[in-house]
């Protein structure tokens, strides 16, 4: 059962913007309302820890107030490799209100915390018939960091009823928008600006997460060492714009060589799930966040890793009203994909 809340605002803080989407349930499924984008100066948060929280909560403020959002129940999401575990980890059958009584004990061993120190939470995703066993999604994340998002939220005057994690936000995207096949892995890989967040699927299960503290923030300060630019010029240059003495080839030549950082690591995260899981193979890697917006980054992406990439389209089975310009949405889609995905959660989901 499913506990239906009006005006739930998906809202994915990144390190270089802010992005919200408001969904609206409908017949057969749901309907965008609003949707805005705002750019933060690269200062304030950085590798996932807000620095300075009170222009974090302008920009909020003035997001929500020019996106016209009236609601004030917000989906937030987190994430980072040193205050973000996910795990599958095997247990012996119980029920569900038996696994909540021990989960505590149970995750001690696989949580490199104090176990004080986190939020736990977990899902049971299947059972084995042999030795009586059990497969559980288990989720811990720092209890400083969910306060640290969850402050600077209350602060812009909003009311943080969900609190996800940002690989389960892009499944969530996910499912409503492609099919799932029982028995293909599906990579889901955000990169976003100072990070990488990569969720393997297969029949619509959580196979593998990881976070990796790479993005696309290397492009733009290999473009301002090679160019001797500011950084809002070469973000300028990063988005495909140009910039007088700057030549295209030259610029192509730079990014390219500073992508391979990032396809090193998603290739590297990859070869690990194949090493994990039996060396099974990766049918294709859906590719969101401002990496996807990179000119022949995919097709870089796709060549090294030897995978079809294809660019994630979040809105595919979402209604557009005609208010909306569909243009800007297919341009900015890849952006707010997490952002969707937070705004499809419901109080009362499990």
């Amino acid at each position: 059962m499913v506990f239906k809340r009006k005006g739930i605002i998906g809202l994915d803080i990144g390190s270089r913007n802010i992005k919200v989407v408001q969904l609206k349930d409908v017949s057969g499924g749901y309907q965008l309302e609003h949707l805005g984008v705002a750019p933060l100066q690269p200062e304030l948060i950085v590798e996932g820890s807000i620095l300075d929280a009170p222009r974090v909560v302008d920009t909020i403020k003035s997001l929500i107030s020019s996106s016209h959002i009236k609601a004030k129940d917000v989906t937030i999401g987190v994430s980072g490799h040193s205050s973000v575990i996910t795990k599958r980890i095997p247990l012996p059958q119980m029920t569900e209100e038996e696994l909540s009584e021990s989960i505590r004990f149970e995750a001690e061993q696989y949580i490199p915390f104090d176990i004080n120190d986190v939020n736990l939470d977990f899902q049971i995703v299947g059972f084995k018939e042999e030795g009586n066993q059990m497969d559980v999604l288990l989720v811990a994340v720092k209890k400083d960091k969910v306060n640290e998002y969850v402050s600077v939220v209350k602060d812009a005057g909003l009311n943080p009823v969900i609190v996800d994690v940002d690989a389960f936000a892009l499944e969530n995207m996910y499912e409503i928008n492609y099919e799932l096949k029982a028995d293909e892995n599906i990579a889901l890989v955000n990169v976003g600006a100072s990070m990488i967040t990569l969720n393997v699927l297969k029949g619509g299960y959580s196979m593998f997460t990881r976070d990796s503290s790479v993005g696309c923030n290397i492009i733009t300060e290999a473009l301002q060492r090679e160019f001797t630019l500011s950084y809002e010029d070469a973000e300028r240059l990063k988005q495909g714009e140009t910039i007088e003495g700057v030549s295209q080839e030259d610029v192509s030549s730079a990014m390219m060589s500073a992508s391979e950082e990032i396809v090193t690591e998603i290739s590297r995260s990859l070869e690990y799930f194949r090493s994990s899981f039996g060396h099974e193979e990766i049918k294709e890697i859906v590719l969101s966040g401002g990496g996807a917006l990179i000119k022949d980054f995919p097709a870089l992406l796709s060549e090294r890793v030897g995978v079809d990439v294809r660019i994630v389209d979040p809105f595919t089975n979402i209604q557009i009203p005609d208010s909306f310009d569909k243009g800007y949405l297919k341009k900015i889609g890849p952006v707010v994909a997490i952002a969707v995905g937070l705004a499809l959660r419901r109080v009362g989901d499990r």
